[in-house]
């Protein structure tokens, strides 16, 4: 017998006593999963709840969430990064009002069209919140699948990610597919762990799974290297007028688009003229790093005092109180952001 199609039973019962619980779990109504999918892209569990938790306050439904100000869902949002998946969100949102009367669709078709939303989170919703026998493969599966079945083919592969749906597709027990795509999910989270460091004692697949009979564990799953990340150096400038500090609102296209940044600028130096900024002085504040994608910002932080409240358009004065509850500042300039905390709550 193929190794997955004994995976079903052991796997759900495995499950139902080992679940973590979380809120989406307790009530998996289709706004929720698809929420906390979108969440959890590229984000731990842990680091989401209470995002999630202040979102449904702020936003307790799909109309509110529409209605949501841009700047009100940014600053929901900042801590999470890749703010597009918050803008597909809302975009998403206002669809299903516009199309939908506000009622989440029930299609897999209409909800994988929706903006932002693959594969791995239209199978994730149709197959919680609606009980739809369709596959949800994210890396977690990608890596659970692969041990399992003794799989050497490469997981960043779109060949890879379809053979593993189909196979899947024809293990789910029909009467439980949210229960076990999600069961697949939780033990590649929790168990079945990337980098050679799975916990292969408490895994329900164990007494089958093939990496483990080959010790092949370490050597699977097998992912193309991902090629190397084009370093910037940037100077990031903290240019504090009396109680406020200067921050710009970045282009609405590209990295980091819309959101709201301490004035930055590729390689070192004052700040350029067209700043209009009159620096009375420009010390270092130390040195940051922040991981992108596929860029990696090395930033030099230096603070500035401003000769006169003039600003350019676009940028504004923001105290602290603004600084923590108003202007969505991303996590690439942590750093700064504490700096200038520090400065204006009178800690500098």
């Amino acid at each position: 017998m193929d190794p997955l199609e004994r995976l079903p039973i052991p796997l759900l019962e495995w499950f139902r006593d080992n679940a973590r619980r979380l809120p989406w779990r307790e009530d998996p109504a289709p706004y929720h999963v698809w929420l906390s999918e979108v969440m959890l892209q590229q984000t731990r569990v842990a680091a989401v709840l209470d995002y999630y938790r202040r979102f449904l306050e702020a936003a307790p439904d799909i109309a509110a969430l529409a209605a949501l100000p841009e700047d009100r869902l940014m600053k929901l949002w900042q801590g999470l990064g890749y703010y597009s998946r918050a803008r597909n969100l809302q975009k998403a949102a206002k669809m299903i009002v516009e199309d939908y009367g506000g009622q989440f669709p029930s299609d897999y078709a209409a909800v994988r069209a929706l903006p932002g939303v693959g594969d791995y989170t239209a199978g994730a919703i149709c197959s919680i919140a609606f009980g739809q026998a369709v596959p949800a493969v994210d890396g977690n599966v990608l890596r659970v699948y692969a041990r399992i079945c003794g799989d050497g083919g490469d997981i960043s592969t779109p060949q890879m990610k379809k053979k593993v749906s189909e196979a899947v597709r024809a293990v789910m027990p029909l009467e439980a597919p949210g229960a076990f795509n999600q069961a697949l999910m939780e033990l590649g989270a929790t168990v079945c762990l990337p980098n050679g460091a799975p916990l292969c004692e408490k895994c329900p697949a164990r007494d089958f799974c093939a990496a483990l009979a080959q010790d092949r564990v370490g050597e699977l799953p097998v992912k193309a290297a991902k090629k190397p990340r084009r370093v910037e150096q940037r100077t990031v400038w903290l240019i504090f007028r009396e109680n406020t500090v200067a921050l710009r609102r970045r282009p609405g296209r590209g990295l980091l688009a819309g959101l709201w940044e301490f004035p930055s600028r590729p390689g070192d130096g004052p700040p350029p003229p067209e700043w209009d900024v009159e620096a009375l002085s420009g010390e270092s504040a130390g040195q940051a790093k922040h991981i992108f994608t596929h860029i990696e910002w090395h930033m030099t932080l230096r603070t500035a005092e401003a000769a006169t409240d003039a600003l350019p358009e676009g940028w504004v004065w923001a105290d602290g109180a603004e600084l923590k509850q108003k202007y969505a500042v991303p996590n690439a300039f942590e750093r700064a952001l504490e700096l200038a905390h520090k400065r204006l709550n009178g800690r500098g």
